[in-house]
């Protein structure tokens, strides 16, 4: 990292040249460059279209309405001189380039005038000021789950766009983190296929045609349970929703619905090509009414929450925040980003993190996210080539930042042959899978449309289609209520989160991380020997852990899961009557830039179950923000203590309890002999540090 210089002269790390190309963003960087055909500006007032048409410098395309911007068009010669004259005119307030992400060329990136500045421990308002002033920001509000953190507005008067803004703000000794408030555009996780099925094979079925054994999840031995309970809500975030559906009908069955597009509570369709949501929410709770199709949860709650269709990071507090208020006890999110490479912001970390911890009254919500359909690793490297247009080319990094959020559960695909969807996104982020269909890769980018990744898959795919709601009429994607050629890992989200809350309704008791680990437990271990179709990769089998690349800890399993549901309501009045403590107090020095990290043990004897847990860790490092701190239990379970939000602070420390860390919460109930290990990862050049002691204290 760079050194800290001191705020008087806001100097910065970076080369001039690349003041405003770098974006720091949740602790990685992507390299940024200048769009030359398009611009942002945000108006002191709103202007009807008629007049933003007749403005001299630049054509107007479109409006971003969730940041209140409008997207101009102009020529490479004509961008500089174009934005010089809208940041002149006295009806504007905010004028910005648009950029590109290095090797995602097809994702524009958009800047509001929102910048995220987490300061130091022991900064004061009077410096935050100091800092505010000098840099022209004006103070809006403090950012829920990150200490000491603020969003701030860019003014008029500011003589830096927000990116040089963030970079400068980087180098000073009082800020930890700084990021500018970014727009990508989303994308919804399912393309749809025209092939048509009449059936709910995904629920239930005993063999036929493209029916192999176990391929649905076992659906009815938990409804011999439960089939759900209103007081469980599922909130499905998507393009919008045909809540006059006879599927969505019922007392008490939609509550709290949000359409934050129009910023209004109606999330009802527009016209062709939005229902997206229609499908996923179907799939997930549609009601058992004697007509018409069943939800994986048909006696749950369902909460609708249409998106602005943007991922900035008011966007994502918006979501999360109406979720967490309102009720959800599961959130199902069957998108990602149109991009290639999207690292969340600090706001959208610590908003999904708020949500799966603190939703529920603390007991947190069960998060899922759709993995995505370009058969691209979740995290990873793939060297691509023969993309139209060479759209992607040569050594190509991915990363999917929702999917690799730890208190997210990432969700793949498989077959009704019980073996991977050609599509489904893979890596050891994935959680479970779950039931789809079967389609040739792709995606989508802003500006090119869908692309089908490469190389073509020549062979031909088999397995059957999702029948799910749809548009009433012939506004959806099939003539009628209904569509049998729904897909994607769009669909198998919708579907592990109806049995997320089949659990919940189990077992009302149980915590985010509880949910996640009873579905991780009890899922079925499908396997495909064979390579992928696409790639020639092998993912299929499980690795010591019981983790397969392709299919997670395996296929849900809606009967074992909502049965160990029930069985942990019986072990949940254990209390605590012994602790052990132990320690390690042996200097471990933690290893410069290297994703393998250190490991420290710490052995346990007893052999009691787990009723209490309290890590507390001693440490020096030159730039703690570099590190990701796990705890890992004798049966290789590991738990996030720490990401990278430390910043520069050089010393930790802290002890994690229940209370303020409920990730360990998952821990509970098992067994305490064995070694556990504290694992120190160090993700960034230049700086080093040594672990100087830590202890683990188990209530039994």
């Amino acid at each position: 990292m760079n050194n800290r210089n001191s705020s008087s002269d806001l100097p910065t790390g970076l080369p001039a040249s690349s003041m405003g190309l770098v974006l720091q963003r949740g602790g990685e960087e992507l390299i940024l460059a200048k769009a030359l055909d398009r611009f942002t500006v945000r108006f002191v007032t709103d202007f009807p279209v008629q007049q933003l048409s007749q403005v001299s410098w630049g054509i107007w395309q479109r409006s971003i309405t969730q940041a209140k911007l409008e997207l101009f068009q102009t020529t490479p010669e004509q961008i500089e001189e174009a934005i010089a004259q809208a940041r002149s005119d006295d009806n504007v307030a905010f004028a910005s380039h648009a950029y590109t992400v290095k090797d995602n060329p097809g994702t524009f990136v958009y800047f509001a005038d929102q910048i995220t500045i987490q300061f130091a421990d022991g900064v004061d308002t009077l410096k935050i000021n100091l800092i505010a002033s000098q840099l022209h920001l004006i103070q809006d509000k403090p950012i829920l789950g990150l200490p000491n953190a603020f969003v701030f507005l860019v003014s008029k008067q500011a003589t830096e766009n927000p990116i040089k803004i963030t970079n400068q703000l980087q180098t000073l000794p009082e800020v930890l983190a700084a990021e500018p408030n970014v727009l990508i555009e989303t994308e919804p996780h399912y393309r749809p296929r025209d092939t048509l099925y009449s059936q709910q094979w995904y629920l239930h079925h005993n063999g036929g045609n493209e029916l192999s054994v176990g391929s649905h999840i076992a659906v009815e031995q938990a409804w011999d349970v439960t089939r759900g309970v209103r007081s469980v809500v599922v909130a499905v975030v998507d393009d919008s929703f045909d809540l006059n559906h006879p599927d969505f009908q019922g007392s008490g069955k939609v509550v709290a619905p949000r359409d934050l597009r129009d910023d209004d509570f109606l999330p009802l369709p527009d016209g062709r090509g939005s229902s997206h949501g229609t499908g996923c929410a179907g799939l997930a709770v549609a009601e058992e009414n004697g007509t018409g199709i069943v939800g994986v949860a048909p006696g749950c709650a369902f909460m609708p929450i249409r998106t602005t269709g943007f991922l900035d990071d008011e966007s994502i507090e918006q979501i999360f925040n109406w979720a967490i208020d309102k009720g959800a006890s599961v959130i199902s999110c069957s998108w990602g980003a149109s991009a290639v490479y999207f690292p969340l912001s600090l706001r959208q970390q610590a908003a999904i993190t708020r949500a799966a911890t603190q939703g529920r009254n603390g007991k947190g919500c069960v998060v899922l996210f759709a993995a995505g359909n370009a058969n691209r690793p979740v995290s990873g490297t793939v060297y691509e080539q023969n993309w139209p247009n060479n759209v992607l080319q040569g050594l190509t990094t991915w990363l999917g930042g929702f999917g690799v959020h730890s208190d997210v559960m990432t969700i793949s695909a498989s077959t009704s042959m019980g073996k991977k969807a050609a599509y489904s996104n893979w890596g050891t982020n994935i959680s479970v899978c779950a039931p789809s269909n079967n389609a040739p890769p792709g995606m989508s980018f802003p500006g090119k449309g869908f692309l089908y990744t490469q190389p073509t898959i020549a062979t031909s795919l088999t397995g059957r289609g999702m029948l799910t709601t749809d548009q009433i009429g012939a506004a959806g994607y099939d003539l009628g209520d209904f569509t049998s050629n729904f897909g994607g890992t769009s669909s198998a989200t919708p579907v592990v989160a109806g049995v997320a809350a089949l659990v919940l309704s189990a077992n009302p008791d149980l915590t985010a991380q509880q949910v996640k680990r009873i579905l991780e437990t009890t899922a079925d271990k499908i396997v495909d020997p064979n390579p992928d179709q696409q790639l020639g990769l092998y993912g299929g089998t499980y690795d010591n852990n019981g983790h397969s690349e392709w299919f997670g800890y395996g296929k849900v399993n809606a009967a074992k899961a909502v049965q160990a549901a029930v069985q942990m309501r019986a072990d949940q009045t254990l209390t605590a009557s012994k602790q052990v403590k132990v320690s390690n107090s042996s200097p471990v020095e933690i290893p410069d830039h290297n994703q393998q990290g250190i490991k420290s043990a710490i052995a346990i004897s007893e052999a009691s179950t787990i009723k209490d847990i309290q890590v507390t860790v001693n440490l020096n490092h030159d730039f703690l923000g570099d590190l990701e701190i796990y705890l890992i239990a004798p049966n290789n379970q590991q738990v996030l203590l720490q990401n990278r939000t430390l910043g520069c602070r050089t010393e930790l420390k802290t002890t994690y309890t229940l209370r303020s860390h409920p990730l360990l919460k998952q821990l509970l109930s098992q067994s305490a002999k064995g070694s556990w290990y504290l694992w120190l990862i160090d993700y960034a050049p230049q700086d080093t540090g040594k672990l100087n002691s830590w202890e683990l204290s188990l209530g039994i």
